[in-house]
């Protein structure tokens, strides 16, 4: 049991503070891994990578995601909720200056364990948004995912100017992103004195709760099929535009303007979801715009900029709203994390295996056309779930 006085265990910290403890998290979710796109190739010239050693490379993280997502809770109920958090910025920063290190055995450990890292963190900041500012979930929610976005997309477009032409200039590209790490985790310390006596999953009951409960099963579909449609657009819409006749020039600026418009769409999530009495309008909203857009790959290709305007925009609101829906469609913060690990882990599963699926089925028919195909019934099939979770109800 702890001697410290009950005062400075749970001496409230102000909002603005959580707040800005919780943005810079989140200025952390997807920078360590967007910036190794880019710099792929160097990485596998200086390591004498294979192709499949490089795509397996580029998944780590998302298997990370799936196998540690529904143990997030449990981490959390062991150290407290601000103390699990602390621990894997902590962790977030040591992965990822290890990923940057010699020899090679150290780029693949430090790519497992900032996997693991950011996926307690995405498992337990809407938690802590939940317990925290239980009225403002959706506005909060949003911001973070906006800011988790913009961060991710500049963090892509200075990954190559940063290795610049030096050997091994990579490492530096990689490496300087513990710095941001590290920064948030100076700012949330403040929070680690906070109580830790209520865990985000306390009794084994909270745990199985959500497996067995059909609104925490729509939840966990939706927030699996928008997550696919998002890494599987990352993973090969410069190969569907390529195979249309538009330039790997062309192709990459669309691919920014994916993840900027993927900010917009997490501010207008944001702007809305507190003015209306359930989520319904945004989710439908949200998924025709995904619809429209891979329909707009399939007949129109040669407009793609604006195909990739709409799925960035369809992508980042359905984020948004999958993240805050953990804390809307249940009671209580400890609720929130079971719901948060077990849609997480199923919905990083069907990230992590949508991009070799669709890639398997254009190879099998040497054609996008059967791909996207599958993918707008897919958008279909996220409609239907998404509306059906974003009902006002609770677990």
């Amino acid at each position: 049991m702890s001697t410290r006085p009950a005062a400075e265990r749970s001496a409230p910290l102000r909002p603005a503070l959580v707040l800005v403890g919780i943005l810079l998290i989140a200025t952390n979710l997807r920078a360590a891994i967007t910036t190794l796109g880019p710099l792929l190739s160097l990485v596998q010239t200086d390591q004498g990578l294979s192709s499949v050693a490089a795509s397996v490379l580029v998944s780590v993280p998302l298997i990370a995601f799936a196998c540690c997502s529904p143990i997030a809770p449990k981490v959390a109920a062991k150290l407290g909720l601000e103390r699990a958090l602390g621990a894997a910025v902590l962790l977030l920063a040591v992965g990822i200056l290890l990923r940057s290190t010699p020899p090679q055995v150290l780029l693949w450990t430090g790519t497992v364990l900032l996997g693991v890292a950011i996926a307690i963190l995405n498992v337990l900041l809407p938690a802590l948004v939940k317990r925290d500012f239980p009225a403002r979930i959706g506005p909060i929610t949003g911001t973070y995912t906006a800011v988790q976005s913009g961060v991710a997309a500049i963090a892509a477009g200075v990954a190559v100017p940063l290795a610049g032409q030096q050997a091994g200039g990579w490492r530096v590209s990689l490496g300087v992103w513990a710095g941001l790490a590290l920064v948030a985790l100076g700012v949330f310390l403040p929070q680690l004195r906070r109580s830790a006596a209520a865990p985000v999953l306390s009794p084994t009951t909270a745990a199985a709760r959500p497996w067995r409960n059909a609104l925490a099963w729509q939840v966990t579909v939706f927030m699996g099929l928008q997550s696919l449609a998002f890494y599987v657009l990352v993973t090969w819409l410069s190969s569907i535009e390529h195979a249309a006749g538009i330039s790997s020039v062309t192709a990459g600026f669309h691919q920014l303007l994916f993840n900027l418009s993927g900010l917009v769409g997490s501010l207008a999530c944001s702007a809305l979801l507190h003015r209306l009495p359930d989520q319904r309008a945004v989710e439908i909203a949200g998924s025709v715009l995904l619809t429209s857009a891979l329909t707009g790959l399939l007949v129109a290709p040669q407009v793609a900029v604006a195909w990739a305007v709409l799925a960035g925009l369809a992508g980042g609101i359905t984020l948004a709203l999958a993240l805050s829906l953990f804390g809307l469609r249940t009671k209580n913060y400890s609720d929130a994390g079971a719901l948060s690990g077990m849609a997480q882990s199923a919905g990083y599963t069907l990230a992590a295996l949508g991009p070799i699926a669709i890639g398997a089925v254009h190879d099998a028919a040497s054609s996008w056309t059967p791909a996207l195909g599958v993918l707008i019934g897919l958008a279909v099939v996220q409609t239907v779930f998404g509306a059906l979770a974003s009902r006002s109800k609770t677990i």
